[in-house]
């Protein structure tokens, strides 16, 4: 989708669509840096104070991140990741690691249910990556790997679209609770795997819930506990 003008009614508006079109297209992907002012006032046939307020609309929804000296970039690629990255500071890392969890749980049923042997191979590999961490960072990042493999397996697209939005959020919050303890490796990864590849819905259920209990662990909490109820 190349970068062309746009008609001069609703200019700023019709400035925004343009660029949201490149950022949710891919063609400029997370981590990239725009064109800058001047060629983009060039290219779209528009002021520069246009280009100023549709940049400065993006970068107020999360799209683009202004480097003072540097450029801009490419922060998120939905509203969607801009608007999750945003909550996520508010959130506290039991609740991240409960919702992850009844997605997971439900995941794991299904991804047991609806697997194919290229699913299979992407949730080893991962398996593999997180049985190979030396650390508490490199255990976070293969850790969601193998969940977003596991997801990936469902074939629901929905499940696998909302599950991409909150990891990519409270990745962070997460790794957090992994970094917690570089040695919380557990075999319930192993039995979650076992139980996908063997067509067991009921034992992936149980593992993936398992999986959150070492993470809640990790942090020497229990979920119950964190929020002052009873055990």
């Amino acid at each position: 989708m190349p970068l062309t003008g746009v008609s001069k009614s609703t200019l700023v508006e019709g400035v925004i669509t343009r660029l949201e079109e490149l950022i949710v297209s891919g063609e400029w992907p997370v981590g990239f840096r725009i064109p800058a002012e001047p060629e983009l006032v060039r290219t779209l046939g528009v002021s520069r104070n246009t280009v100023r307020e549709a940049v400065r609309a993006l970068v107020h929804a999360g799209l683009l991140d202004p480097r003072p000296g540097d450029g801009t970039y490419v922060r998120a690629d939905t509203g969607l990741d801009a608007a999750m990255e945003r909550a996520s500071r508010r959130w506290g890392a039991i609740d991240v690691l409960e919702v992850r969890s009844m997605l997971e749980r439900d995941a794991a049923r299904l991804a047991a249910q609806r697997r194919d042997d290229a699913d299979l191979a992407a949730i080893d590999a991962a398996l593999s990556r997180v049985a190979a961490a030396e650390d508490g960072l490199l255990f976070a990042e293969a850790d969601a790997a193998f969940h977003e493999a596991i997801v990936a397996a469902t074939h629901n697209t929905v499940l696998i679209e909302l599950y991409a939005h909150l990891a990519g959020a409270v990745r962070e919050s997460v790794a957090e609770a992994l970094q917690a303890d570089s040695n919380a490796h557990d075999p319930s990864h192993e039995a979650l795997a076992r139980a996908i590849r063997g067509g067991d819905a009921a034992a992936a259920e149980r593992a993936a819930t398992t999986l959150l209990a070492v993470a809640v662990a990790a942090f020497g909490l229990d979920s119950r506990a964190a929020r002052g109820q009873p055990g």
